[in-house]
């Protein structure tokens, strides 16, 4: 079909959801993406960063082909090994005892607020105990729980009254969260380095501060790692480089390579509140996921793959230096997950780039968000430096 009709098409069948770019993709490779007139893009925002391993790896295609004719689908009413091996993994290389699979962040970010709140009201036996606690520019999911704790008041006005007993405090700022954090609070959620808002990451006393006021006020302390986490910052979780252990942690964006699937892990005296009933998923663990998930653990967590990440950040960040200084405020990030802050709108910025062949994404209406598969090549990072400075003066 012309990509003209499929765009037209589209606007007659689809929810006018999204605002998409006049490319139609077909199909990937490593850290490219090609579309239907043939023209190859070279992808810095990894399907938001999912595509960790790239487009179409083989092994975890073999994999997903293996699994598919095996056994796709059985539901959580009963076992099989995919789901526990996988498990296995995430308990074993965290702090974590016990993990809930999900479908997606927003569904892992569900859970652990309905864990929090559980938790409190066992540990209390008071209903009252069900503040949370969340931060400016954070991003959690677009459900209605998950949306609660989102700040951004574009992505919430339409849709109040959404779920009570939120609190909001700034990034950043260890004495408003002080005053927010009180003994009505089960719960602080925050990212380690927030994606959506603008790619900024956690201070490390910051990081520190909220654990201790968790654990002064009885609350749980939930790391968001969706974005951030599985070898993104070219450790195995974001908040090993802030030395901070959380009670909750959410995953989900690369966990299986491009498959839908969120996990929401948990200490044992999280685990132990939640009985058979109080939650579930129809389509979470699923075999096929767990498997390609087990590719994509397994890839990432090895010491060579996480220190090639941090050296590719390093070279990233010292590469995007050299744009025009009049253009730029700042650039900041860890790893594979580096916002660059103009002066003014990016979008012109991007879809230049895209012209150029290069996919990049947003972080907020000034920031660009580059977050390639985590196997980028020094090649590609010079490549994409080039074409974004080579669009610099669109913005």
């Amino acid at each position: 079909m012309d990509p003209h009709e499929i765009a037209r098409a589209e606007s007659e069948y689809i929810v006018p959801i999204y605002v998409r770019p006049p490319m139609v993709l077909t199909h990937g490779k490593g850290a490219y993406l090609y579309d239907t007139e043939g023209k190859r893009y070279l992808d810095f925002g990894a399907g938001i960063a999912v595509t960790a391993l790239g487009h179409a790896d083989g092994e975890w295609a073999q994999v997903v082909a293996e699994q598919a004719l095996t056994l796709v689908h059985a539901s959580n009413l009963y076992h099989t090994e995919p789901h526990l091996e996988l498990a296995k993994r995430l308990v074993t290389n965290s702090f974590a005892d016990r993990v809930f699979f999900s479908n997606s962040g927003a569904e892992a970010n569900e859970a652990a607020l309905k864990f929090a709140r559980k938790w409190a009201r066992n540990k209390t036996g008071e209903a009252s105990k069900s503040n949370i606690v969340a931060f400016d520019g954070g991003f959690h999911g677009r459900t209605m729980g998950a949306l609660s704790v989102t700040a951004k008041a574009r992505y919430r006005e339409d849709f109040t009254p959404l779920v009570p007993d939120v609190t909001f405090a700034p990034f950043n700022d260890l004495s408003a969260a002080r005053e927010a954090i009180t003994q009505r609070t089960c719960a602080v959620i925050v990212e380690p380095i927030q994606g959506e808002g603008c790619v900024r990451p956690a201070e490390v006393a910051f990081l520190r501060g909220l654990r201790q006021l968790c654990n002064e006020n009885g609350a749980l302390l939930v790391l968001d790692e969706v974005q951030c986490g599985l070898g993104r910052t070219g450790k195995l979780w974001a908040h090993e480089a802030y030395g901070v252990a959380p009670d909750i942690m959410t995953l989900a964006k690369p966990l299986a390579g491009g498959l839908p699937i969120g996990a929401t892990v948990v200490t044992e005296a999280v685990a132990r509140v939640m009985q058979p009933g109080d939650h579930g998923s129809t389509f979470a663990a699923g075999p096929l996921v767990c498997r390609a998930a087990q590719v994509v653990f397994d890839r990432i967590n090895q010491p060579g793959f996480l220190a090639n990440v941090q050296a590719s950040g390093s070279y990233l960040m010292d590469g995007l230096g050299s744009l025009p200084s009049d253009k730029l405020i700042q650039i900041r990030g860890v790893g594979l997950l580096v916002g660059v802050e103009f002066a003014a709108s990016v979008k012109p910025l991007i879809s230049a780039a895209a012209e150029r062949g290069l996919v990049i994404i947003n972080a907020g209406e000034k920031v660009l968000r580059l977050c390639p598969p985590l196997t980028v090549t020094r090649e590609q990072i010079d490549s994409a430096i080039e074409i974004i400075g080579d669009c610099v003066a669109s913005v």
